[in-house]
């Protein structure tokens, strides 16, 4: 994930998510607080909880996504 982007806001009905942190730190903003999540560490999502990824880094954030279920065709975006 380049330096300077983020995810928009949204959720998963049904999926819950790990992200497990491989290079760089990322920031989560989880139900409107925001959680930092160095390399080497992981933050789990429940369903229905709002949440996005954010790299403010200067550096590349390199992470891995595990889903289950599937999250595909389940993200609801929060406007």
């Amino acid at each position: 994930m380049p330096p300077g982007t983020s995810e928009q806001l949204h959720y998963h009905e049904r999926a819950q998510q790990v992200f497990y942190i491989l290079s760089g730190t990322a920031n989560f903003e989880v139900e409107g607080e925001l959680k930092t999540v160095n390399a080497n560490q992981s933050i789990h999502i429940k369903p229905n909880t709002k949440h996005r990824i954010i790299n403010d880094e200067d550096a590349d954030l390199h992470f891995l996504v595990i889903s289950e279920p599937k999250s595909h065709g389940d993200r609801v975006n929060v406007p």
